[in-house]
C-alpha cells in the first residue's frame, strides 16, 4: 500500500481479521486548518483613547479529529453528517489532495475524486470535453470519439452537447462530470454529492453505475446529504460530527442513529 503520512504518527495499521482485502486504512488522521478571520481589533493609544484599525488573525480549525477506519476492495461507503462536519475534508485528504497534520492514510491505489467542482474547460463544448477528460483518464481519442454519444446520453445531455460549456447549469455541468468519470472503472473512486442532481432518471442510471463498479471489485465512497442515495447504494456508512467519527457499519442502523441524532439537534 502506498502511504500518506502525518507529521506526529508513525504507527502501523491494525490487520483486518478476515480474507478481505483491505483497500484503503485512515489510521487516526487529523486535518488542521488555519484560516483568516477579519475583525477590528483596538490599537493602544491612550492619549487618543485607543484607536480602531483592522486586523487579520489567524483561526485555527481542527477539521478531522483522529479518525479510524478500514475499507475493503468491493465496498461503497456512505459518508454522512452535518454541513461543516469534516466529510469533504476527510476525502480530499484521501484523495491526496491537501495535506494531513497526524496519523497515516494507505492506498493500495491513488483514490479518484468526482466532485461538483471537477474541473471542465467552460470555453470549450461538452463534446469537447468529454474527448479531453477521458484522455485524461488514459482512453485513447478514438476510444472517446466512439464513446461521446454514449456518454452524452448517460448525462442527458444530447440536445446540447455541440454546445459551450459556459451555458451549462451547474447541474448539467455536474451531471457531464459524472457521466465522464462513470465510464472508466476505478480502483477507488471519491464522489462528492455528485448524484445529488438531475431527475430521478439521472439518480437511478448514477446509483446503477455506483453498484456496477462496486461489483467490478471497486471501492467507491459517497458523500451525500441525500439518504435515499445512501441507501439504495452503499453496503456500509460512516458518520463524521464535528470532525469525529461516530458511527460505521450497517446503512439503516448508521442512519437511523443519525437522524435520531439530528432530530434531537435540530
Amino acid at each position: 500500500m502506498a502511504a500518506t503520512k502525518g507529521k506526529a504518527s508513525g504507527a502501523t495499521p491494525a490487520q483486518p481479521n478476515d480474507n478481505r482485502k483491505p483497500i484503503i486504512v485512515v489510521d487516526d488522521v487529523h486535518v488542521v486548518y488555519k484560516i483568516h478571520a477579519g475583525g477590528r481589533v483596538a490599537t493602544p493609544g491612550a492619549d487618543r483613547g485607543g484607536l480602531l484599525t483592522k486586523r487579520t488573525k489567524l483561526r485555527t480549525v481542527h477539521a478531522v479529529k483522529g479518525v479510524s477506519f478500514t475499507i475493503y476492495e468491493g465496498e461503497t461507503v456512505g459518508i454522512i453528517g452535518s454541513n461543516g462536519s469534516g466529510k469533504s475534508t476527510l476525502m480530499r485528504a484521501i484523495a491526496g489532495l491537501i495535506p494531513i497534520d497526524q496519523g497515516d492514510i494507505y492506498a493500495t491505489a491513488r483514490p479518484s475524486l468526482l466532485g461538483v467542482g471537477a474541473v471542465l474547460l467552460p470555453a470549450l463544448t461538452g463534446e469537447r470535453n468529454i474527448l479531453l477528460g477521458g484522455m485524461a483518464m488514459g482512453f485513447s481519442r478514438k476510444h472517446m470519439e466512439e464513446a461521446s454519444k454514449k456518454i452524452a446520453e448517460f448525462a442527458g445531455m444530447e440536445e446540447f452537447i455541440d454546445l459551450p460549456m459556459r451555458t451549462y447549469s451547474s447541474g448539467m455541468s455536474a451531471r457531464l462530470r459524472f457521466a465522464i468519470a462513470a465510464h472508466r472503472n476505478h480502483e477507488i473512486l471519491i464522489i462528492d454529492e455528485a448524484l445529488a442532481v438531475g431527475d430521478a432518471q439521472f439518480r437511478a442510471r448514477s446509483e446503477a453505475r455506483v453498484r456496477e463498479m462496486r461489483e467490478q471489485a471497486g471501492t467507491v465512497f459517497l458523500v451525500s446529504h441525500s439518504m435515499t442515495s445512501i441507501l439504495d447504494t452503499c453496503n456500509r456508512v460512516i458518520w463524521l460530527e464535528k470532525g469525529v467519527l461516530r458511527a460505521d457499519g450497517d446503512p439503516q442502523t448508521v442512519i437511523d442513529e443519525y437522524k435520531a441524532h439530528m432530530d434531537a439537534n435540530p
